[in-house]
């Protein structure tokens, strides 16, 4: 059976998107969960004693370990299948879509981190925060208008593409992001999902707090 190296559910929104796709596909597995700036954490994940690059999420299978989201969520599709939309040319949006959210949104992952137990709603995000709440909402509707026709979800029926914008959703609804009628739905869909819901309680039962991953610290401590 898998394990699952993961860290807290509140903030760590890398290690959402291999969970959603575990638990959301009834793919078994065992979740270890270790918390932030903590003695544990530092002696098993940033010493590389259980992850090979010092962070989570990291996905072990028996001798293969596989470090980084992306990876471990192409190895499940590798080993179970139909985790990507099933079409080709939907099959290519969807992994252009999960390339573009690993390596891009820098200044929304900065501004607007995931924190599933609060509400900070902002009113006016910044420019480069709101460039990037605009590309991923023109991105939500092309794939809905292309690909969404059997289902409510980015391209129909739930895959790895919704996984990997699981972290949006909670963020938009945290930060109280203004969404066209789309983007308002999908997040409405996402948010219902049940291992959502899952991830969502686990996160509000936590009572670790990291103070540099709160809203304050950023927008009151930490302003430019």
């Amino acid at each position: 059976m898998y394990t699952l190296l993961i860290g807290n559910k509140n903030y760590s929104s890398w290690s959402l998107r291999p969970w959603l796709a575990l638990h959301a596909f009834a793919i078994p597995f065992n979740e270890e969960r270790f918390v932030f700036d903590t003695a544990e954490f530092a002696a098993e994940i940033q010493s590389r004693k259980r992850s090979p690059n010092g962070r989570v999420p990291c996905l072990i299978d028996g001798d293969t370990v596989i470090w980084d989201s992306l990876a471990i969520v192409e190895y499940l599709d590798d080993l179970h299948s139909g985790l990507w939309p099933a079409a080709v040319a939907a099959r290519a949006h969807a992994r252009s879509a999960c390339a573009e959210m690993h390596s891009g949104f820098q200044a929304l992952r900065h501004w607007m981190p995931m924190n599933v137990r609060r509400s900070y709603p902002i009113a006016t995000p910044r420019a480069d925060v709101q460039q990037d709440i605009d590309r991923i909402q023109m991105l939500w509707g092309e794939a809905r208008e292309r690909f969404g026709a059997r289902g409510p979800f980015l391209y129909g029926e739930f895959s790895l593409a919704d996984c990997y914008y699981a972290p949006v959703a909670f963020r938009f609804t945290t930060y109280g992001v203004k969404l066209n009628a789309v983007s308002s739905a999908y997040v409405s869909a996402m948010l219902a999902h049940p291992s959502m819901q899952q991830w969502a309680a686990d996160a509000r039962a936590e009572t670790e707090i990291v103070d540099h991953e709160e809203p304050e610290y950023l927008y009151e401590k930490n302003a430019p």
